[in-house]
């Protein structure tokens, strides 16, 4: 089963959030949960994955949707969006201070939040993870981080996990569940236990971009997970149910992850 997004949904409206639930999953996403106030938008965050927030300002309980985001981003970073019919200076200058990736008013779009969802993951990504008192902005918001954003990127990378463009939205996959990448012209596969991801970015690129310590390089057209490896000899190797080429050039690369005694 594909690793989907999840969005976290704080609106007190019941029926918008359903309908916004509804959208999100129809769009591929997987709705982490829904929360009418900040209290059990926070219970849902610590116990659940979430990889982005979809947050009405104006809620129900003691705190608002912008006191909420801020206790969320405590806990972990996270990239938000605000949806709200609150549009006065006031209320925007104190979103602002969450560093918001988008401010959709209501009523809004599908479009509009199809993009904004995309451009909060793309930007976020991008972002380095800075160690934050709670009293202190980020030393680099989405604007300083990267002042031209590319929404086109086939892939993006956050932490341990790969989101894949794959139509209009971005699929999320661990890279400790990638076996291995296969070059294929202008394109890189990307095979899961149960899935093939195709990216059109070339195999060189995708591997510096990546630059992660257990994907080893056994051939000019493959790279392997070393924690997925079955068995190996002195020409191919073997994963996932598969017998990939061991390259004579990269032999020596590849012996150098296993330590030595």
């Amino acid at each position: 089963m594909e690793n989907r997004i999840r969005i976290l949904i704080i609106e007190d409206e019941g029926i918008l959030a359903l309908d916004l639930s509804d959208q999100l999953e129809d769009d591929g996403y997987q709705v982490a949960g829904i929360a009418s106030n900040g209290r059990k938008a926070i219970e849902i965050f610590r116990e659940h994955p979430v990889d982005l927030v979809l947050c009405d300002i104006n809620i129900r309980g003691e705190m608002d949707g912008i006191q909420t985001c801020e206790e969320l981003c405590k806990i972990r970073p996270v990239p938000l969006i605000y949806i709200t019919s609150q549009t006065d200076r006031n209320t925007v200058l104190r979103a602002k201070q969450t560093y918001p990736a988008a401010y959709i008013a209501k009523p809004f779009d599908t479009d509009a939040l199809r993009l904004a969802i995309e451009m909060a993951l793309n930007n976020f990504s991008r972002i380095p993870v800075l160690e934050q008192s709670q009293t202190e902005p980020p030393a680099h918001t989405p604007e300083s981080a990267d002042p031209k954003p590319h929404r086109n990127e086939p892939f993006l990378k956050l932490g341990d996990m790969l989101f894949i463009k794959q139509n209009y939205q971005f699929i999320k996959v661990p890279l400790r569940e990638v076996l291995y990448l296969e070059a294929d012209d202008i394109h890189t596969a990307v095979v899961t236990a149960g899935k093939k991801y195709v990216i059109r970015q070339a195999f060189s690129t995708i591997l510096e971009r990546l630059n992660h310590p257990r994907l080893a390089r056994i051939h000019r057209s493959f790279a392997v997970n070393m924690d997925h490896i079955d068995s190996f000899s002195d020409t191919e190797i073997r994963i996932g149910g598969q017998s990939l080429p061991l390259g004579r050039n990269y032999k020596s690369g590849f012996m150098q992850h296993f330590p030595s005694f």
